[in-house]
């Protein structure tokens, strides 16, 4: 008994990676229960062994993504040295290999909107997502006031999205593109740094 639990178990994480994965790379109207249970190797009809609606897996994906983004973030934080962390995150983020694979990267990027539009417990997992993040972004940040960190740390982490964003959509001018990162990286360093 307890060996077929955990295989129920690891079949949904299989299914949450999975799902994660088209979610970010089609987003969430595009991504559908059967090609993801095809995708995992699974048939659409054990889907409902472990999710009860798209919906919850997609909340379930949406908290998966962020918490793999935001463990990644935090290895990287613990690595930086003092005083270059901040610096570290932003790096990291804004490059051309996350611009170019989104299914591996930034659930804000991909699904923004469309969370807020899901509502329920897609919305909630995405703003719990991002709260998460920028307290983690906050805690890099130099600032008189726990106020003042928490609001840099939301400034840094909107330019980083929309430089994201702008990257992805120049990627047929490959200079263009190059620059939106770079400009991006820039103006978050600056704001970060106060």
């Amino acid at each position: 008994m307890r060996r077929s639990a955990e295989e129920k178990a690891e079949t949904r994480r299989q299914i949450v990676r999975t799902a994660g994965r088209m979610i970010r790379d089609r987003g969430l109207a595009d991504t559908g229960v059967t090609e993801v249970m095809a995708e995992a190797g699974l048939t659409h009809g054990g889907f409902y062994r472990h999710f009860e609606s798209k919906d919850a897996l997609a909340a379930a994906a949406v908290e998966s993504a962020f918490a793999h983004m935001r463990a990644r973030l935090e290895q990287i934080t613990a690595k930086a040295p003092v005083g270059k962390k901040m610096a570290a995150l932003i790096d990291t983020y804004l490059t051309e290999a996350h611009r170019d694979q989104p299914q591996h990267g930034c659930v804000m990027a991909s699904v923004g909107m469309e969370a807020q539009r899901a509502g329920g417990a897609v919305q909630a997992a995405y703003e719990d997502g991002i709260a998460r993040l920028l307290a983690l972004f906050a805690a890099q940040i130099d600032g008189p006031t726990r106020q003042q960190c928490n609001d840099r740390a939301q400034v840094v982490l909107s330019i980083m999205v929309g430089g994201l964003l702008l990257a992805r959509a120049l990627r047929s001018d490959a200079a263009a593109s190059k620059r939106a990162l770079a400009n991006a990286r820039k103006a978050a360093l600056s704001v970060a740094a106060g």
